[in-house]
């Protein structure tokens, strides 16, 4: 999953985007609220990180106009301010949290986890299809209750497929999972690579055959009974 940082204090978005990083997400930061509406329409965004104070735009003013270009993806308000108007003004100009500052990492990552299970309709920490399942708190994939070790690509194609198990996935669209810069034409073989190796690790018996390819459309999870 894809967060956007809107933040001008750099120091404090170095150390959102290491947090976010090391929990598994993929990050783009901005610096005033002018590229973050930028990045915002041209990144495929989970979630959104926005300050109040910012430069060029304010927060108050970018969340108006991520509402008004119809993204609705969560939004949490980053403040230094306690007035409870502000943070009422934040709520109604399309916010869907806020948190004040100085916060714990702990708060942080629970209120994102909670924003994102929301968003995706996902009230619980782990999902299931069928054999597998995935912890989507913890970062970790499961085969009938065992773990298996995966690497930082094949968790980020199986966090889309198990959240969207039955659907088309196009290469693009799963590309923009693994990549947070643009790619070139080679990358899809990559791509390739990846699928290949966890069609290993999920089934290595070649039965189940959970993930599918169509030609020219993509790659489909199968929709599995439980």
């Amino acid at each position: 999953m894809q967060i956007l940082i809107v933040e001008d204090d750099q120091e404090l978005q170095g150390q959102l985007a290491r947090q976010l990083s090391n929990s598994g997400f993929q990050v783009q930061v901005a610096n005033d609220g002018a590229q973050g509406l930028y990045f915002a329409k041209e990144f495929p965004i989970d979630l959104a990180i926005i300050d109040l104070g910012l430069p060029r735009m304010d927060g108050m003013s970018l969340i108006e106009r991520l509402r008004e270009e119809e993204l609705s993806f969560p939004i949490l308000i980053l403040t230094a301010r306690s007035n409870w108007k502000t943070k009422v003004q934040g709520l109604d100009a399309g916010a869907d949290d806020y948190l004040t500052k100085p916060f714990e990492p702990e708060e942080l990552q629970a209120r994102i986890n909670a924003l994102l299970r929301r968003s995706t309709g996902v009230n619980r920490k782990r999902l299931s299809n069928g054999p597998f399942q995935l912890d989507i708190t913890a970062n970790a994939f499961f085969i009938n209750d065992d773990e298996v070790e995966l690497t930082s690509f094949e968790y980020r194609l199986m966090e889309h497929f198990m959240l969207n198990p039955g659907k088309v996935a196009t290469k693009p669209l799963l590309l923009e999972r693994l990549y947070d810069d643009p790619v070139d034409e080679n990358t899809s073989n990559v791509l390739e690579v990846i699928i290949a190796r966890l069609r290993k690790k999920l089934d290595p018996a070649g039965e189940l055959k959970p993930i599918e390819t169509l030609r020219g459309r993509g790659y489909r999870f199968k929709q599995m009974a439980d």
